[in-house]
């Protein structure tokens, strides 16, 4: 395979491993290496309970909610979608801010220049919820996935991850994305894993910390296929 210049990253907002991944992606794609083209995905629906209501059968959700926001963006202005998950994310996972909350958002959407009517007018307009669970739909269906970060590369094959806390920066983003461009292409390899150690663990949580304090759900993890 060719050096990709074009990959959809499938994020949602609530997932701090996706979060710092698209902060690795952001400096690849600084390089001139890549292209991105976000993608949604809900761990809200993908960890639903028989039970419960689907994503888009409530008013507003944690993830769900910001995902809704992104597709309004993405229609105007692919930047804006770009600057609002890069915001968002900021605020919950380093800033402890929730950007589900109607406040905390329109203060997002000013910082980035989006119009002062965003929130109002995406979760207003029921076709959003229709762009998110399309996506979510081809994530799952299409790609088999069950979590974020997802990569999918221009010859179809997709990646979940990479998990990666610290985020590399400089030649170390650049060896990260040559290996994640080399596993793309390795016919028949399925999973490389690094297991983790206790230290491992404590270390990503101090990353969670500002995440961890500002969340109101719990952790729910689908089990890789």
């Amino acid at each position: 395979m060719a050096v990709p210049t074009r990959v959809e990253f499938y994020f949602d907002t609530m997932c701090p491993f996706a979060y710092h991944t698209s902060r690795w992606i952001r400096e690849v794609r600084a390089m001139g290496l890549v292209e991105v083209e976000w993608r949604f995905f809900s761990l809200e629906e993908i960890n639903r309970k028989t039970d419960q209501p689907h994503a888009w059968e409530r008013e507003t959700t944690w993830g769900w909610t910001p995902l809704r926001v992104a597709a309004w963006l993405r229609r105007i202005d692919p930047r804006l979608c770009d600057d609002w998950y890069r915001v968002a994310g900021r605020a919950l996972h380093e800033e402890g801010r929730r950007p589900y909350e109607r406040d905390t958002a329109e203060e997002l959407l000013a910082e980035i220049g989006a119009p002062p009517e965003t929130w109002r007018e995406a979760l207003a307009d029921p076709s959003t919820h229709d762009d998110v669970r399309r996506e979510h739909d081809t994530a799952v269906g299409v790609h088999g996935g069950f979590g974020v970060p997802m990569l999918v590369f221009p010859n179809g094959r997709p990646v979940f991850g990479p998990v990666v806390i610290p985020v590399p920066e400089g030649d170390a983003a650049r060896r990260l994305w040559d290996q994640c461009v080399a596993f793309a292409d390795a016919e028949g390899l399925w999973e490389i894993k690094r297991p983790k150690t206790t230290a491992d663990i404590d270390m990503i949580k101090g990353y969670f910390d500002s995440y961890l304090t500002a969340r109101e759900w719990k952790t729910v993890q689908r089990p890789a296929p």
